[in-house]
């Protein structure tokens, strides 16, 4: 066997509404054959899925590449439909024959293609006060069958449309965020079954959203702008070949909604009594907003992902009646209940209860988070949000009659964007289990449409140090490729002129900043994310065209740094946001003892380093050699402002030694005495962390790259607090902000900032899978097209297995410690790519590989290297057992 599978455009199946003008196609390989490679490849081009009429044929191409071919010599029109299709070739001359027919589909590719305004309700629309959001609509009729058609919209603040009475596509908060200023997407809807012969009705509903609703945490709104606005442009194919085009202009109306009320953080205020009411229509007023700013979709919509039934009904002390969901979600609860016209009920949105059992909304700061429906009566109603998310695990429902307060009326739903899950790992530990759960978690709750720092309270922004220490792990659990490119250009629109990066994307802190807030822009860490997150989704997807986008953004943002004070070699000015949230801060600190120029230092080599690559990787030689001048500079600059002649770092934090160690900023005596430091505070510590935000991320990966796994199994295995586990002896299902976000006596960390659901230190995740399940790469040959296979057994697991599905195709490992002394090691390597197996504590013993010894194993080859056992094997399934 040897075919060709999960073919895409631009990392999606079959997309629609696309705008990249040289399409980029990626396929897998299948083979029941181990060591299999594609010599060669064919791609075909053509508007008819019979391929009578092809418009490109790349003819048969030698090259083992099957991810990312970019279609470099067509040209595509707006609005049509490609299909293609490919063939492979492997070592041998077997042919896999074309694969299943795909196709892409073009949106709008430039203004001009636009023939729809901007429309908004006018200003003098009844209103019960600024709050209620209007609803705008136009009615039309067709007199022949419908072929095809397509709606192309966007708009001013978040929307929802309606065709015939039916939701329109099933994504959520569109158009997603950016900075509206530079950037705004639209949507592409295939709505050629909700149109009808005769009259047809279409309606467009708004919210406040990131647009127009209050953001961060000063009651600031209207960011971007103060007027909610559609821009709408529908073509209907018809049987008799006419082409009718509907679009938004002064012929569309507008009314008052029954959302009387919809903020993110707030929450939404619905009442069905105003689905009966005669509402007063009005024209709409077309406005002038700039058309130029236009992209189609680039990440992955939000959609409804899963639903939550809640376990219990509690009464609470004070005798509230609160909903318990069993897991701390993102999303909405929707509720089917039958009540009497009139009746008022809210549901307000907490993630725990306080030491009492009592409902707690302290951490949630001035968020709301309270839906209100007030029902028309008469029948059963099912009411859910339109325009707002909740972060939550309990909900106190208000308003409800006793016969309303069943489990089964209520459901919650999950909301994020919809990215494609890709790993997974398990262990013989429960709490570890639980654990990587709570990363999983963490995930789902903040990626929605942008990386968030938190989902819950009056902040819910897309913090560039979160975003940056967590990408790594978040690749592994899901496909995160399309989210973080759509989010790289936002960081980039938002970039100052100076090469400057703020500290939230969207940038809704401002560009000046107060007495109360510094200038947000350009910490050490969090500024870095110009650089790590691009770097990051190149390296496991390939994406090469990303690294060409974003590259004069990694550059701006290096040569920022290098402007900074008067030495361009040390980073030692400016706001830092440090070790945040470190444990060996001062009292009333949020900042670590890790001195901050330290810090910034660091990571400038760290993104030297990685710019450096990357113009390597780009054929831009005269940069890769001026930024690896630069970055030994910044080193040799390092080692004298922060290294005694001794050889001994002069900050003694774990962060200070994780970061040196990590970025390589140090080797020889320095090397072996950071490491030494490093042991030495972690045995003061009873082998407990004291890092912060910037330290965390590495702690781990530290340990077992400098010989110390069993440090890092223990720091792993700690339950008592500041753990990784004692968050789950608490109950936690998603990762804290805080390692003590409940103490041990039950009471909380502190009332203002206490997030239970901030994923940064769930980038522990990153070394369970590279390192304990042992699922990494060359990064010379990225997207694992030659991966290494290298798991760290330690004390507390008997087995772990790790599962990614990569570019290429699965990749699995597996070990398990039997009690009778054997070692088992499973692997699966995905065709056309080759794998170093490293097998742990091997040296010495005999082993076997499918029954045989290892050294008559057909197509592997085994290198003795000191202590390791390495095997070099092509694509396959291999158990090894010794």
């Amino acid at each position: 066997m040897f075919t060709i599978s999960d073919v895409r455009t631009e990392y999606k199946k079959n997309p629609i509404g696309i705008d990249v003008k040289k399409p980029r196609i990626s396929w897998k390989l299948e083979s029941d054959q181990r060591g299999i490679v594609q010599r060669s490849y064919q791609i075909q081009v053509a508007e008819d899925q019979n391929f009578e009429n092809k418009l490109w044929d790349s003819g048969e191409v030698e090259s083992d590449k099957s991810i990312h071919i970019e279609l470099k010599d067509i040209q595509l029109n707006a609005r049509t439909r490609y299909y293609y299709r490919v063939q492979a070739w492997n070592q041998y001359g077997e042919r896999t024959g074309w694969s299943e027919i795909s196709f892409w589909e073009t949106g709008l590719l430039n203004k001009d293609e636009w023939m729809a305004e901007w429309i908004s309700a006018p200003s003098d629309l009844e209103l019960f006060d600024d709050s209620q959001s209007p609803v705008l609509r136009r009615s039309f009729s067709l007199n022949a069958p419908v072929t095809s058609a397509r709606i192309y919209a966007t708009a001013l603040g978040i929307y929802n449309l309606q065709l015939n009475g039916q939701k329109v596509g099933d994504a959520y908060f569109t158009p997603g965020w950016t900075n509206y200023q530079e950037r705004l997407q639209y949507q592409t809807y295939d709505v050629t079954t909700l149109l009808q012969s005769g009259n047809n009705d279409i309606e467009a509903m708004f919210g406040n959203g990131w647009y127009k609703g209050e953001l961060a945490w000063s009651g600031a709104n209207s960011h971007y702008g103060n007027r909610l606005a559609l821009l709408f442009q529908m073509h209907i194919s018809l049987k008799d070949g006419t082409e009718i085009v509907i679009h938004s202009d002064d012929q569309w109306e507008a009314a008052a909604s029954p959302i009387l009320m919809s903020e993110i953080y707030h929450g939404e205020t619905y009442d069905a009594r105003l689905e009966q009411k005669e509402k007063t229509w009005k024209q709409v007023d077309v406005i002038s907003y700039t058309k130029n700013i236009l992209v189609a979709q680039e990440n992955d919509h939000v959609r409804k992902i899963e639903e939550v039934a809640p376990i219990a009904l509690i009464t609470t002390p004070k005798g509230e009646v609160v909903l318990d969901m069993g897991q701390n979600m993102v999303g909405w609860v929707r509720f089917s209940i039958q009540g009497k016209a009139g009746q008022e009920v809210q549901l307000i949105h907490a993630e725990v209860l306080d030491k009492d059992g009592n409902f707690y909304m302290d951490n949630i700061r001035t968020a709301k988070q309270t839906n209100r429906y007030i029902f028309k009566g008469d029948q059963k109603e099912t009411f859910e949000p339109h325009f707002t998310f909740q972060g939550f695990r309990y909900v106190q429902l208000i308003g409800f009659t006793e016969d309303q307060l069943h489990l089964d009326n209520f459901t919650g739903v999950v909301l994020h964007s919809d990215m494609e899950p890709t790993g997974s790992f398990e262990c013989s530990d429960p709490m570890i289990n639980q654990l990587q759960h709570n990363i999983l978690w963490g995930l789902k709750g903040n990626f929605l449409d942008v990386p968030t720092d938190c989902p819950q309270r009056d902040e819910r922004l897309g913090w560039t140090g979160d975003a940056q220490m967590f990408i790594r792990t978040s690749t592994f659990l899901m496909n995160v490729a399309p989210f973080f490119t759509k989010w790289s250009r936002d960081l980039e629109s938002d970039q100052a002129e100076d090469g400057g990066v703020p500290f939230v994307v969207p940038n809704v802190l401002g560009k000046k900043g107060s007495k109360e807030f510094p200038p947000p822009f350009s910490s050490a860490a969090w500024g870095d994310a110009a650089v790590i997150c691009p770097w990051t989704i190149y390296l496991v997807y390939g994406d090469k065209r990303l690294l060409e986008e974003q590259y004069d953004s990694m550059k701006a943002w290096v040569e920022y740094i290098r402007s900074q004070g008067d030495n361009e070699f040390l980073w030692n000015t400016g706001f830092h946001f440090g070790d945040w949230l470190a444990l060996d801060s001062k009292p009333d600190s949020y900042v670590g003892a890790t001195d901050r120029d330290y810090i910034a230092t660091a990571f400038y080599a760290y993104s030297t380093s990685l710019l450096q690559k990357t113009a390597e990787i780009l054929g831009k030689s005269q940069d890769a050699e001026q930024y690896a001048e630069l970055h030994a500079n910044i080193i040799k600059a390092f080692n004298e402002e922060f290294v005694t002649p001794a050889g001994r770092l002069s900050v003694s934090t774990q962060t200070a030694q994780l970061l040196a160690l990590m970025f390589e900023l140090v080797e020889g005596k320095a090397k072996k005495r950071a490491v030494g430091k490093l042991m030495e505070l972690l045995k003061e510590s009873d082998f407990h962390l004291t890092t912060g935000f910037v330290g965390t991320p590495y702690l781990n990966h530290v340990l077992s790259e400098n010989g110390q796994n069993d440090a890092a199994y223990k720091l792993l295995f700690q339950k008592d607090y500041p753990s990784w586990l004692y968050q789950v002896t608490k109950g936690a299902t998603t990762i804290w902000e805080h390692w003590d976000g409940i103490k041990e006596d039950g009471s909380f960390w502190s009332a203002d900032m206490n997030s239970f659901n901030h994923y940064a230190y769930g980038a522990i995740g990153d070394w369970l899978y590279r390192k304990v399940a042992g699922i990494d790469m060359d990064e010379q040959t990225p997207a694992y097209k030659k991966s290494i296979i290298k798991p760290l057994p330690g004390e507390g697991l008997s087995f772990a297995k790790g599962k990614l599905e990569t570019m290429y195709g699965t990749i699995s490992s597996s070990w398990t410690k039997h009690v009778d002394g054997r070692m088992e090691v499973e692997v699966t390597i995905p065709a056309n790519t080759t794998a170093e197996i490293i097998l742990p504590n091997a040296s010495g013993k005999q082993i076997f590989e499918s029954e045989l010894p290892l050294d008559q194993s057909n197509g592997l080859s085994v290198v003795s290297d000191n202590d390791e056992v390495k095997v070099l094997a092509g694509s396959g399934k291999y158990r090894f057992v010794y």
